[in-house]
Parts: structure tokens; sequence; C-alpha cells
């Protein structure tokens, strides 16, 4: 899986604010609702976990190639499994990890909602049901998926700034899993 390390913003956002959150600055009309749907999908209570959650996010922004979303999104993962390298394996082939059957089942549903939304067939959705996913979960699956998409093509496609290093992604990353997806972070 290749993943792309381009670094240079298409537009005047500033470059000391690595990927997404710099475009949401830039824009902080659409920086609410953006975040409001992250902190929805992925932070939520939900009868998936955050860590499951955050997980497909990875697989679907590695599958992207988004360098950014993909770090962003497995070190909040890991975070949450406290198993970095779980997470990794994970979002390179799930169906060699420890994962269960279920959440393998929901990161190839994610993969086939990467491919496109046409690429999803009933059996896929069998498959999740006979693993244990109920209808909320094969939904919420579909549309982190889906809405990963458009996050990838948001971060990658206006240039944001990526860090190459992925410890550069570890301290947001327990922030986030902790916090969510607010546009402001509480005072401590």
């Amino acid at each position: 899986m290749r993943i792309d390390s381009r670094t240079v913003p298409h537009i005047a956002v500033d470059e000391q604010i690595p990927g997404i959150r710099a475009l949401l600055t830039f824009r902080p009309e659409t920086a609410g609702p953006l975040a409001a749907l992250a902190n929805e999908l992925l932070h939520a209570p939900n009868s998936l976990t955050p860590g499951e959650r955050e997980l497909i996010a990875a697989r679907v922004s590695a599958l992207n190639d988004c360098t950014f979303c993909f770090r962003s999104h497995a070190a909040i993962a890991a975070c949450h499994y406290e198993d970095e390298a779980l997470v990794e394996a994970a979002v390179e082939d799930p169906w060699e990890t420890s994962l269960s059957p279920k959440m393998k089942a929901l990161l190839a549903l994610a993969g086939r909602v990467q491919q496109s939304g046409r690429a999803v067939r009933a059996e896929d959705i069998a498959r999740a049901r006979a693993k244990g996913a109920t209808d909320l979960e094969i939904h919420d699956t579909v549309l982190i998926a889906a809405a990963f998409c458009m996050f990838n093509r948001y971060v990658d496609g206006l240039g944001a700034v990526t860090p190459t290093d992925p410890a550069a992604y570890r301290e947001r990353a327990a922030l986030t899993a902790r916090d969510g997806y607010a546009m402001s972070r509480p005072t401590e």
C-alpha cells in the first residue's frame, strides 16, 4: 500500500497547523459541521467502540493513500486499543490479525465502499450480519467509509501539510481519543 507524503498546501493556510485542522481553520463556516460529523461517527456513544470506528477510518484512509488521515486515525485507534502494532497490522491486512470476525467483515465492507458505493454487494452485508453486525453497525460502517473518502479527498485535494514522522500524530491522538472532535479543547 502506497502512502502519499506530499506536504505543500495548494491554498494559503497556516503551514504550522498540519492536515485537516489547517483547512478547518481556513474555513470556520464548514469546520463546525465537519467536526460534528466526525465526532458523531467516531466518538459519540455507539455499539461499535471508538477504537473500531477509528480503525475503519484508518483503513479507508490508507486505501485512499491519504497519509495525514491514515496516520491520525491509526494513532487514535492505537490509543483506544492500546496496541499500535495491532492497528498497523489491521490497516495493512485485517484478515491476518486477532480482530473479531465481525470487525474483519466490517473492514471488508468499508473497503468495498472505498472502491465505490456500488461495489457493495448483498453478500458483503450478509457476511457482516452473519458475523454479528447489526444494521446500525453496517449503516455506520458505510457512512464512516463514505465520509472518510470525502475527508481524504479534502485533505489531499488541498495539499494539507502532512508530517512524515508517525510520532508527530501520537500526542494529538491521545487528546482526540479522550475528548473527541470538538473544535475547541477543554482546559485542564
